[in-house]
């Protein structure tokens, strides 16, 4: 499946391009101040990756051209796109975003297209939005930071399976972990003091020298 990435951040774009194509797809970046590479106005694509801030107004111009695949918005909060009547756009992804996270956006888009019920990951009584954002748990809202939202969605995509320290390290914070420190652990604590604590039932659950698991047991 072939992808462009609009923008005009070559480093940031290079990074999402370098991932893309290690996961098997073909991906060209239209700069906004070099043109593009693959000639994107004749090439059909499967999805296009926008990056609000100055992707926006090409975006309609590539529309004009017949490029008629899904957008995926990559944007600030402050920043949010609207449509031309004032709606919000409903597939977007908030920065700082970990690579994990937007690969899974991009098979969401690419497998079920606008299907906003693929988005919502869960597990027992809790849910995860993924366009908005949004945690629930036994229909109570969960305050997360960014950060805690990209380690909850790690761990319930793998759902069932165990993580290890390293691989919870290099997929959300993208740092190579040092076995001797008690980094992950940590944010582990904080995340299951807003997801666990308050309910009786556990989903997250530790096993000894191997890691993390979200569960229900």
């Amino acid at each position: 499946m072939r992808i462009l990435l609009v923008g005009e951040e070559a480093h940031a774009a290079q990074y999402l391009r370098k991932g893309l194509v290690a996961n098997g797809f073909a991906v060209d970046v239209m700069r906004l101040d070099a043109g593009a590479f693959g000639n994107p106005h004749r090439a059909e694509y499967d999805l296009l990756v926008c990056d609000v801030a100055p992707g926006w107004a090409r975006l309609s111009d590539l529309r004009r051209v017949g490029q008629q695949a899904p957008v995926l918005f990559l944007t600030e909060p402050d920043a949010m796109p609207v449509r031309d009547d004032g709606r919000a756009v409903e597939n977007y992804l908030l920065k700082p975003f970990a690579f994990a996270d937007f690969l899974a956006r991009v098979r969401g888009l690419l497998r079920w297209g606008n299907d906003r019920s693929q988005m919502t990951l869960r597990a027992g009584g809790l849910e995860l939005d993924l366009v908005r954002h949004r945690v629930v748990r036994d229909g109570k809202r969960l305050d997360l930071t960014p950060k805690e939202f990209l380690l909850l969605s790690l761990l319930m995509r793998k759902s069932g399976e165990v993580l290890s320290r390293t691989l919870i390290a290099d997929q959300v914070w993208e740092i190579n972990f040092e076995s001797n420190t008690n980094f992950v652990d940590v944010h582990i604590r904080r995340l299951r003091s807003k997801v666990d604590d308050p309910f009786p039932k556990k989903l997250i659950h530790t096993v000894r020298g191997m890691g993390y698991v979200l569960e229900e047991r």
